[in-house]
Order: C-alpha cells, then structure tokens, then sequence
C-alpha cells in the first residue's frame, strides 16, 4: 500500500492572531514535530500546504523531503488546503493521511498503525480515537478524499461514506491535542519543552 501525507498549515490562527505552525515546542516550531513523525513513519509523499506568504513555514520545513504547495483561497480553509495538496501529489497514492500542523503530539506509532489499517482495509476512511474522542489525523483511500473538488467540507466527505468510516483506539493523547487557543498550546508546550 503506497500512503502519501498531506500536511494542513496553512494560515495564521484566528483566535491566537499568529501562525500556530511556527510556536517553538522545545527546540523548533510545531510544524517540524509533525514532519518528524510523518517521516520516521517512511511515507512515499509528503505534502506541505501553506497559505500565500506562507515563506516563514516553507522555510521551516525546508529541510524534510517534503513538496509545499501554496493554498491561494482566500479562505485557506481545511477543505482548499486539502484540495491543494492532492492536486500536487504524484505518486498514485491508494491512501492519504490529512495531517494537521497544530497537532505536534501525534506519534509516529499512530501514523504506523493507521497506515497499517490501510494495507487492511484500503477502502475504510481511518479516524483514530483516544479515550472516547475522534482526533487526527485521518486516513482516507485516495479515491474517497478526491471527493473534496465536489462537497464543502472534509466532513462532509466523511458524512458521505459513513458506512466505511473505521474508528482506531489508539493510546496517543496527542490525536486529540490541538494549538486552538493560547492554554492549548501552554498544555502542548509542557509535554515538550523542558523545564525551565
């Protein structure tokens, strides 16, 4: 099974007023923790997309193998930025995981097992789930996320194919760990920074 990553991180935070992408988490921005996952999973294809004047964050994962592609919508949505990034994909994936940039926990144990569900079940949309909640990222067959040029919404992609939506218990807190607001990022922080 080939899985390719498409990496969401593009535009600032409206309830933070800053690019959540780029708050340092011990020693480098939040988007470079998920890039370490992402890449010690193995991933075939890894995209990162970035809102226009997205250069702070493109620079930021100048590094990693990875391809940015700027999301040009005004709204840089979840569901244009999505757009985006499968549009830059070449490697015929059969899955793609939608990763968030403002979830940094996640590990790459859970990227494993998600991709490993896949080689399972190619046809099942992947959603892991910790302690009761739904949390990120998700995994869809290529040919179910392609969809998103047709609907809103990646909800509404899933609210689609509901039958085929495959909840995966996973004991990773940081599925459901997100940068929303300024105590989210505090409570991130913590697990990562060392002590002062």
């Amino acid at each position: 099974m080939n899985v390719a990553a498409i990496l969401l991180a593009a535009g600032k935070s409206q309830r933070m007023g800053l690019c959540k992408q780029l708050l340092q988490l011990a020693d480098r921005p939040a988007v470079a923790h998920c890039l370490d996952t992402l890449t010690a999973v193995g991933l075939q294809e890894i995209i990162v997309v970035v809102s226009p004047g997205g250069d702070e964050v493109a620079a930021a994962v100048s590094r990693y193998p990875v391809v940015v592609a700027v999301n040009e919508s005004d709204s840089c949505d979840m569901a244009d930025s999505a757009r985006t990034g499968l549009a830059r994909l070449t490697s015929g994936p059969t899955g793609v995981l939608v990763a968030l940039a403002d979830h940094p926990l996640v590990r790459p144990d859970t990227v494993r097992a998600l991709v490993n569900r896949h080689g399972e079940e190619p046809d099942a949309i992947l959603i892991p789930l910790h302690d009761g909640a739904k949390g990120h990222p998700t995994l869809f067959p290529a040919a179910i996320l392609q969809e998103i040029g047709q609907v809103a919404t990646l909800r509404d992609v899933i609210g689609r194919h509901r039958d085929k939506v495959r909840l995966v218990p996973v004991t990773d807190e940081g599925v459901v760990m997100d940068m929303d607001v300024w105590e989210d990022y505090l409570a991130v922080a913590e697990r990562l920074n060392p002590p002062g």
